[in-house]
């Protein structure tokens, strides 16, 4: 209850009522770490949720082909050879009679296979490097850096080709294994000097933080500080690159196989497809097309996952 006073001005004070000073502060958004605001910030993006869905589809493919198509992709009836698109076969046949689009289907598993591997492969050995250099510096670093300008200096394809041509045999029936470990080495081995900049530019900003600081002055050793403490804090712009590089991983095992470097049959894969295909690109373009098509909207999808995580991810879009 409040009492009502009368000033001598005649202005009449509630005594006891709220005033400004005790009103309860305004609600403010409560805001969480980097991941939980990146994370909130990714699910209102179109170009994420749409980049999302698409990858969901392929890995789908990739894992369980049999959802899709019940036909024998190296299954062949060389009477229907190049024959188009049909009710019966809905991308047609490719120049041996086997059916395009059971192995479209099948050859994501090569394809994605061949990305996702080669792209763990390059991260962990260039984050390994990088923090290592930018923790502790001087010639260490220097040493890093220059043995990493030497790979980041050898062409792509120069150095594919010296890599798969001294390793992989040109006679006898190839081994699909070998060839994939093969062309999973040559990606990663020319590709992991990017991924070491990008780590120890992290390191070296992180190497300035407080934290850092605290945990050296408490006694915690290089690998603790370094896994510890620096890892988490660096993981963001490693995770953007191996993003956008994964599709561009895909593309590269496409263009080896395309050269006749990479993935050969019997493996199924887009790559081997597109490289059957060179010869008949005038009389049956459908050799071509699907295949080729499907590595394009894989790739765009990880390039668009990219940017999106990268937006999401850096500060300067808040």
């Amino acid at each position: 209850m409040t009492d009502r006073v009368e000033p001598a001005d005649g202005a009449a004070v509630v005594v006891g009522a709220p005033t400004s000073q005790d009103a309860p502060p305004p609600h403010k958004e409560r805001r969480g770490g980097l991941w939980s605001d990146a994370w909130r910030d990714l699910r209102r993006r179109p170009m994420f949720l749409v980049s999302v869905g698409i990858i969901l589809v392929l890995l789908v493919m990739a894992l369980f082909p049999q959802l899709f198509t019940s036909i024998d992709p190296n299954h062949q009836v060389l009477e229907r050879s190049r024959q188009g698109p049909s009710a019966e076969a809905w991308f047609g046949y490719d120049t041996q009679g086997r059916d395009i689009y059971a192995r479209t289907i099948y050859g994501a598993r090569a394809s994605i296979v061949v990305g996702v591997l080669a792209t763990l492969a390059t991260v962990l050995i260039g984050s390994l490097f990088g923090l290592v250099a930018g923790y502790f510096g001087g010639w260490l670093d220097n040493l890093l850096s220059r043995f990493s300008e030497i790979f980041l200096g050898l062409p792509f394809v120069l150095g594919a080709i010296v890599i798969l041509t001294t390793l992989n045999p040109a006679t006898g029936i190839p081994d699909p294994t070998r060839i994939i470990g093969l062309v999973i080495l040559s990606i990663s081995v020319l590709s992991w000097p990017i991924a070491m900049r990008i780590m120890r530019s992290a390191a070296i900003s992180a190497r300035q933080q407080d934290y850092v600081k605290a945990a050296r002055a408490l006694g915690a050793g290089p690998v603790r500080i370094i896994f510890r403490h620096m890892l988490p804090n660096c993981l963001a712009p490693v995770l953007v690159y191996a993003t956008i590089a994964l599709g561009g991983f895909i593309g590269a095992e496409a263009t080896l196989s395309f050269l006749g470097l990479g993935l050969r049959s019997p493996v199924v894969s887009w790559g081997v497809m597109i490289a059957d295909s060179r010869d008949y690109i005038q009389v049956a373009p459908h050799l071509l097309l699907f295949p080729a098509g499907f590595l394009v909207v894989t790739v765009l999808a990880f390039v668009m996952l990219g940017d999106a995580v990268r937006d999401a991810l850096d500060p300067k879009q808040k």
